[in-house]
């Protein structure tokens, strides 16, 4: 029986949004935000996008 790897297009919006905000606090403090928000839009998508925060019901 194969397994799927845990992907979700609701950890993908959340990670989006939640790495935009830690990425534009981290750029600010390293002195340009834009480049924060985009590089933490992509790593916090990226991670919430392989781990599943949903529930573990199965089906």
């Amino acid at each position: 029986m194969n397994r799927k790897p845990h992907r979700n297009g609701r950890g993908l919006f959340l990670g989006a949004v939640l790495g935009a905000v830690a990425g534009y606090f981290a750029g600010r403090a390293l002195g340009n935000p834009g480049w924060g928000i985009i590089l933490g839009t992509l790593a916090g998508a990226a991670i919430l996008y392989r781990v599943n925060p949903g529930s573990r019901r199965r089906r």
